[in-house]
């Protein structure tokens, strides 16, 4: 890093583009949460613009990084300091969001900006025709499954079955369908990556926003996430 005429100079492009895409965001998501434009982030991240040391604050205070990293570039050691954020969420509680093939409850719901989101998912839809489309979202997903058999559905993978105890660990950003199979209550423990507001459309079948792009449709068009 350098200093000219009261301009930090720093190269921070590598650490921006890898936090960014480590959280699954887009730009325009970036932009949101730092309120730099699109068009100066895109410059920032192939290191053809100079910050100030103002817009390297904005910068560490949306990706939720210790500013050090952006003078340090791309290889220097990731630290975080100990915050002690802890939620407790307790049986039935949490954020209910119902479609006709899941009943979600985001668990942890009163904690922002999680590095992953807890999921606990009610299987609704006994078929894929009755699921309708696959969805995606950015990402990746973990799923534990609690109670029932699941099929797991995949745009490039065969169905999956899983029992009570099973798991599987898969790339979210392929289109997926969660398939109850067995009769009786069927559950899963979802763990994802990325922005919850992207999973929160993904799962009610719109985008978040009109410049973030729209979640990922395979197959007729109808709501439904995993």
């Amino acid at each position: 890093m350098a200093e000219s005429g009261g301009i930090m100079q720093a190269r921070p492009g590598a650490v921006v583009r890898e936090e960014r895409l480590r959280r699954g965001w887009t730009l325009a998501d970036a932009s949101a949460r730092t309120g730099l434009p699109i068009s100066t982030l895109s410059k920032v991240e192939n290191d053809k613009i100079s910050l100030s040391y103002d817009k390297l604050v904005r910068l560490s205070q949306g990706l939720e990084i210790d500013i050090s990293r952006l003078f340090g570039g791309g290889d220097a050691p990731q630290q975080r300091s100990v915050i002690g954020r802890r939620s407790v969420t307790r049986q039935h509680e949490g954020r209910s969001i119902e479609t006709p093939n899941y009943n979600h409850r985001y668990v942890a719901a009163d904690l922002l900006s999680k590095a992953f989101i807890p999921v606990v998912a009610e299987i609704r839809a006994r078929s894929l025709a009755e699921f309708g489309e696959l969805v995606a979202h950015p990402g990746e997903e973990f799923a534990y499954v609690l109670e029932g058999t699941v099929d797991l559905h995949t745009a490039l993978y065969a169905p999956v079955r899983l029992n009570p105890g099973d798991s599987i660990y898969f790339d979210s950003g392929m289109g997926h369908a969660y398939i109850a199979v067995s009769e009786g209550v069927c559950r899963v423990l979802s763990i994802c990556t990325g922005a919850e507001a992207q999973l929160v459309a993904a799962t009610e079948g719109r985008s978040e926003k009109a410049e973030v792009a729209e979640p990922i449709m395979v197959g007729p068009r109808r709501a439904g996430a995993g």
